[in-house]
């Protein structure tokens, strides 16, 4: 055989191996299978403790289901169809715009949410992320895109509650790191503040975190994880992060973090408030462990918030 069809034929080796790679790298961390779809999570919390909130959630939960809302759509920017569901607690209150966590879902992440509105006499817009519930998608990007969802809900919101209805865009994992990454864009003038529950700082250093807990070695599989998201995914993991665009920020934001967070470390939650350049508040729950404080402390975390609000969030 000619030397330069064994190369051919090596390159073209290597190159289905790139590829077939950077495809299976895309597909575990952001890839969203119809399956998986009609599967939400519905884990309730364990480790040491935390089985005493499951008949918490439990209730919670079926008042998510139970409590009378009504069914929101929107365009995403690029021309996906994405849904919510509002609950009006208070008519013509501050309202949340709430956004779940990675792979997570409304009901599961934001049932509390919900419970946590009625307690504050807010309502609650409590959105299914793209490729999460009835939302379209299939990739989940860690907020390089579902930043720009955060504004259209925030514009849908806006036009239709109208000048003077307040609004407080909220996010818990995921969700908040991508509010904090939409406080630096152009949001409507009646965005007063933002509420970030455990987030992360970056969503390379997350994903890394993750692959290191699997005991795989993170140096290898994140530049076929990054070109995969790229390639296959459309968008850039890199591009920016939640610690690059709080300090950008042009809104209020209280960030809230369990110190027990075996998931994303307390220490994200500080890196982004370090970062932000507005109005801000951290708050860091003592017997937390990831997404739990709330359930832990729900009377630190009210009153956490309605300080918040009489400091940096104008309501009247």
């Amino acid at each position: 055989m000619h030397p330069i069809y064994i190369i051919l034929i090596v390159l073209g080796g290597l190159a289905l191996v790139f590829f077939s790679t950077c495809y299976i790298c895309f597909r575990l961390p952001f890839y969203v299978s119809k399956k998986q779809k009609l599967n939400p999570p519905s884990d309730l919390p364990f480790g040491e403790g935390l089985a005493n909130y499951n008949q918490i959630m439990k209730v919670w939960m079926d008042e998510f289901e139970t409590t009378p809302y009504v069914t929101f759509k929107i365009k995403s920017y690029d021309n996906l169809d994405l849904y919510a569901r509002y609950y009006e607690n208070v008519k013509g209150a501050p309202v949340e715009i709430m956004f779940h966590g990675y792979r997570g879902s409304a009901k599961r992440d934001l049932s509390g949410g919900l419970y946590r509105c009625k307690k504050l006499s807010r309502n609650a817009l409590i959105v299914d992320m793209r490729a999460s519930g009835k939302s379209h998608g299939k990739v989940i990007t860690f907020g390089i895109k579902e930043r720009y969802d955060v504004k259209s809900w925030a514009d849908f919101a806006y036009n239709h509650f109208g000048d003077n209805v307040p609004l407080i865009i909220t996010g818990i994992s995921m969700g908040a790191s991508s509010v904090i990454m939409a406080s630096s864009l152009d949001l409507p003038k009646t965005v007063v503040g933002g509420v970030a529950d455990c987030g992360y700082s970056s969503g390379r250093d997350i994903i890394n975190r993750v692959v290191k807990l699997l005991k795989l070695p993170h140096k290898l599989f994140f530049p076929f994880i990054k070109m995969g998201g790229i390639i296959f995914g459309g968008f850039n993991i890199d591009q920016t992060t939640p610690e690059k665009e709080a300090r950008k920020a042009k809104i209020p934001i209280i960030f809230l973090h369990g110190e027990k967070d075996n998931f994303v470390p307390k220490e994200m939650s500080q890196i982004n408030y370090n970062a932000f350049n507005q109005n801000k508040r951290l708050v860091l729950f003592e017997n937390a462990d990831h997404g739990t404080s709330f359930l832990v402390d729900p009377e630190k975390y009210l009153n956490a918030l309605k300080d918040f609000e009489k400091e940096h969030l104008k309501l009247n």
